[in-house]
């Protein structure tokens, strides 16, 4: 018997079930309100349940599958971090394109020489010294950076030397484009980046809190994070991707849907506290949005599910 945790944080339930994926069977759930000061209380509450209806060891559980709508709240509230933006070898016509500017907001935005062609040769010599003294004077007041270089994902080498940079001398997280999409069209990067970087304190909480539960009840299994594509990401590496989790709830909802359903083709809408997300479940599978999730009117790089949220 194969046996999986399966998580869902949303705005107002967390949810828990407990799942033999080989015999395809719930045998537990369990529900508690999502405490946003403290989500582990929310988290305890839910896992504490189905383990109580467990009659096994905690050792037998050889997963925890962890999906969210924080991420997907977050955007579509206009909440997060607030984030310092770097635009290498971009002039500040870059902001008019790909809503950026109102994605941006308040946040404080730096334009930087640089960048590369097409070709991936290098358009303008990077001014790491400009880049140091402005990353020093916003430090102080943003949460995270995010960095897009013009035609990076050709070469990224000024996207990297800039992250190496504000890691080295702030010590704050950096979201870097080229890690995120390998398309072309540096604003929508950018804006990407953008949310990224505004939502990793958000997501880092939410892992930290499911470990912090999951060494207390004694499960010592790997913690995975769905995606918005409804595949999995291992936890260390969601921590600085949490942009991808975007739509992992609704994500997660279709499958639960088509499971529970008997069915590999439905329509699924999973109406929430926050969000009414619809999608179609096809051939067993959510058919995929290649131009990237459009979430609360902000039109992303980050592959999922299509999904209307």
């Amino acid at each position: 018997m194969t046996l999986v945790i399966g998580l869902d944080t949303g705005g107002t339930y967390t949810d828990a079930a407990l799942l033999d994926a080989a015999g395809g069977r719930v045998l537990a759930t369990g529900k508690a309100l999502t405490t946003r000061d403290d989500l582990s209380i929310g988290l305890g509450g839910a896992i504490a349940k189905i383990l109580r209806a467990f009659d096994g060891p905690a050792s037998e559980i050889g997963m925890v599958s962890l999906s969210t709508t924080l991420a997907t709240n977050a955007v579509v509230e206009g909440v997060g971090g607030r984030v310092g933006l770097f635009m290498i070898g971009f002039d500040d016509k870059a902001l008019e394109r790909a809503d950026l500017a109102r994605a941006i907001g308040q946040d404080p935005v730096q334009f930087i020489a640089g960048g590369h062609r097409a070709d991936g040769g290098q358009q303008d010599p990077f001014d790491s010294a400009a880049l140091t003294n402005a990353a020093a004077a916003m430090a102080a007041d943003v949460s995270a950076f995010a960095v897009a270089g013009h035609f990076a994902t050709r070469n990224p080498a000024h996207e990297i030397a800039a992250r190496d940079i504000l890691r080295e001398t702030t010590g704050l997280p950096v979201t870097c484009s080229h890690e995120l999409s390998s398309a072309l069209g540096g604003p929508r990067r950018a804006l990407t980046a953008v949310l990224n970087a505004r939502l990793i304190n958000l997501l880092e909480r939410l892992i930290a809190a499911t470990e912090t539960i999951m060494t207390q009840q004694g499960l010592a299994c790997p913690l995975m994070v769905v995606k918005g594509d409804g595949s999995l990401l291992e936890s260390g590496f969601a921590r600085t991707r949490p942009v991808e989790t975007v739509l992992s709830g609704p994500a997660a909802s279709l499958s639960g849907a088509a499971f529970l359903a008997g069915t590999d083709s439905a329509l699924v809408a999973d109406i929430g506290g926050t969000t009414t997300d619809i999608a179609f479940l096809h051939n067993g599978a959510p058919r995929l949005k290649s131009e990237g999730a459009l979430v609360g009117g902000w039109q992303t790089m980050v592959e999922a599910a299509e999904i209307r949220t």
